[in-house]
């Protein structure tokens, strides 16, 4: 596994280094990848190879025992799964917080986190895609992610479009936020049409601009493809 030190000038790096194993278009790993960038963390870039088979290993199993990336190593602790993840980071450094105080826009911020996480990005998981063109035919591996994106999508604009301000839920940086930018980059992979989706073009349109999203893009990751 490739391994890659990600720094960030002036931050003091904590006692024990982070250790991010990630895979440059995952867009699991791309959303703990924004985090870190945001709370100013420096961290260890872990590349795991999915190509090569570098998820199946011993090693990495015994990090994330369903295989999947991201996973995080911080001295004796591992946590496996994003959002499991960004709340240990969250908690454990609570600087440049990425949850609201307000508790109701604490509540639309990981109730958009968990619409993402839960009930879009699994259905364009490259495993299930594979085995889905396997058994219905390669037109389906476009059709069902599009149509589960555009439903999960539908429901978020109306979630967010009362409470949105420059960012998902008023002027803060939220987990809304980190999840949303990824979904939208996956979007357009499967032909989504966002101009349907207005207030989540216009709040991507601003994450795009932020040097701290622009870091954590897949084609500038270590291990992206040329």
């Amino acid at each position: 596994m490739a391994s890659v030190a990600q720094e960030n000038p002036g931050i003091s790096p904590t006692s024990a280094r982070l250790k991010l194993y990630s895979f440059w278009r995952s867009t699991c790993s791309w959303r703990v990848r924004i985090a870190l960038n945001l709370k100013g963390l420096p961290y260890d870039y872990k590349a795991v190879n999915f190509g090569k088979g570098e998820h199946l290993s011993e090693e990495f199993t015994k990090l994330s025992p369903l295989r999947f990336v991201p996973a995080l190593v911080h001295g004796d602790v591992i946590v496996a799964d994003s959002l499991a993840i960004l709340l240990y980071l969250e908690d454990k450094f609570p600087e440049h917080p990425l949850l609201p105080d307000d508790l109701h826009l604490k509540a639309i911020s990981l109730q958009a986190a968990t619409l993402v996480g839960s009930n879009i990005q699994p259905f364009q998981n490259g495993g299930l895609l594979i085995l889905i063109e396997e058994k219905f035919g390669p037109e389906e591996h476009l059709a069902w992610p599009k149509h589960f994106i555009e439903k999960g999508f539908t429901a978020l604009e109306k979630l967010l479009k009362d409470v949105a301000g420059k960012y998902s839920v008023g002027d803060q940086l939220t987990l809304a936020d980190i999840f949303l930018a990824p979904q939208v980059y996956n979007a357009r992979r499967f032909n989504v049409d966002m101009s349907k989706f207005p207030t989540l073009n216009r709040i991507n349109q601003e994450l795009a601009e932020l040097p701290e999203f622009q870091a954590a893009l897949p084609e500038r990751q270590p291990d992206a493809k040329a």
